[in-house]
């Protein structure tokens, strides 16, 4: 009852507007054990990709040592935290199968797993798509996509080869897409549809069957064309239809703070590092909610603008005119600016970490890949690329290794991410880049 009168408490009025406050994990939605609901539904297990540009200083970020007891350069140092939670890949191969473009073709074969013909056209969906058709239609958003750029033209995402992804970019947009008005707290003791999304359901229905009528007398091209736009339309209607049922509850839901003031715009690393914080907040929040269980982060554009307070030349810029350090051996401020991309994958991983999920953590029981572009930018190789996983997708992978995958096609991370998540396929990418095998090292 003192439980029950608090959350009375927390469902008010503020300001002339009703609030809602999600409270923290309670026992009574789980099993006896805590590795489950109440109900025996498994705890999901959720896919996730985090991108960075630029790759790497192969002498101060591949460890020596392989398997677990291996040091972290000091490019890298900054995982120290999250170490137990991420396995480095290095040492994989993205080939070009005839066609190359600059910070493009690397990047899109670790998602798509097929080297690209053309520049900035993706070959086909990209592998959250490729997830999300089959993990994500029953939350109230398929998959999420959100960058630090403070740019929407930032892609990593494409739904299909013709329609690339727009990512959020605006934390305060952000937030009200998912806790503003129609966001509905699974946790709350009682549940009333939104009649916005009832009225947009009924507008919805009314639109498909005017499309089914017109599909009836259109030539080919056309029901070509309206098949796709007709498969997003079921989407949304599939979307609306679970915002008008109650969601199951979701302990570790909480909303977080509102945010009133947006982050500030700008290059400058810090300022980029300060947005990709206050996005992964919410999008952290967003999978723990259940409000999604794909999603997609951005720290940088492979041609990343990124700048250095006191130093004249961006990321980019920095990676083909700096000279390497002859003492050093290699490039002192292109390394700066990974060393800063390597702090922000650290703060992703550890946001996963500190959210309590039943008898484990929500790092548990995800699968996020994190890949680069290219491995040595200068010289735009993609060879001996890097890469990293997160999470143990619900006891299914090892954490806490370095692998050397000994040339492996890069494909086979995302072939191995999506067996992880239950897909049936026997192969994944095209020439080349097909991947049959798994990363077995990593699965437990």
């Amino acid at each position: 009852m003192t439980e029950f009168s608090r959350r009375r408490v927390l469902r008010g009025i503020l300001n002339g507007g009703a609030v809602t406050v999600g409270l923290p994990y309670l026992n009574i939605f789980l099993n006896g054990n805590g590795n489950a609901l109440a109900d025996g539904t498994s705890i999901p297990v959720r896919f996730g990709t985090w991108f960075w540009a630029l790759g790497m200083s192969k002498s101060v970020f591949v460890p020596k040592q392989t398997g677990a007891n291996y040091e972290l350069p000091e490019e890298i140092n900054a995982l120290r935290n999250v170490k137990k939670d991420i396995n480095l890949l290095t040492n994989m191969t993205a080939y070009r199968d005839g066609a190359f473009f600059c910070h493009y073709t690397g990047w899109v074969i670790y998602r798509t797993g097929i080297s690209p013909a053309v520049n900035n056209q993706a070959p086909s969906e990209s592998i959250d798509t490729t997830v999300a058709n089959q993990i994500g239609r029953t939350t109230r958003f398929k998959s999420l996509t959100a960058t630090a750029t403070g740019d929407v033209r930032s892609i990593i995402s494409y739904e299909n080869a013709n329609t690339p992804t727009t990512p959020e970019f605006s934390p305060v947009q952000f937030y009200t897409r998912l806790f503003g008005p129609d966001f509905q707290d699974p946790n709350a003791p009682t549940f009333t549809p939104n009649p916005r999304i009832m009225m947009r359901k009924s507008a919805l229905s009314g639109v498909m069957e005017q499309i089914t009528d017109l599909n009836k007398v259109v030539g080919a091209e056309d029901k070509e064309r309206l098949d796709q736009y007709f498969t997003g339309l079921r989407q949304l209607e599939t979307q609306f239809e679970r915002q008008l049922v109650k969601p199951e509850p979701r302990a570790a839901c909480v909303a977080p703070k509102v945010f009133k003031e947006d982050a500030k715009p700008g290059n400058d690393s810090t300022l980029v590092q300060a947005r990709h914080n206050m996005m992964t907040d919410l999008m952290v929040m967003a999978v723990a909610c259940d409000q999604t269980r794909v999603f997609n982060m951005m720290l940088a554009n492979p041609f990343s603008n990124t700048t250095k307070a006191g130093y004249d030349k961006p990321h980019h810029t920095c990676t083909h005119e700096e000279p390497a350090d002859e003492a050093l051996g290699y490039q002192p401020n292109a390394s700066w600016f990974i060393r800063h991309s390597m702090e922000s994958w650290a703060y992703f991983v550890e946001a996963f970490g500190k959210v309590k999920e039943g008898d484990s953590r929500l790092i548990d029981n995800v699968f996020i890949m994190a890949n680069s572009d290219v491995s040595n930018a200068r010289v735009h190789s993609l060879e001996e690329m890097p890469a990293f996983t997160a999470g143990r997708a619900g006891g299914r992978m090892k954490a806490g290794l370095h692998i050397d995958c000994k040339g492996a096609q890069a494909s086979r991370l995302g072939f191995t991410g999506m067996k992880l998540m239950g897909l049936d396929l026997n192969n994944w990418g095209t020439k080349s880049n097909q991947a049959s095998k798994e990363i077995s090292e990593i699965l437990a």
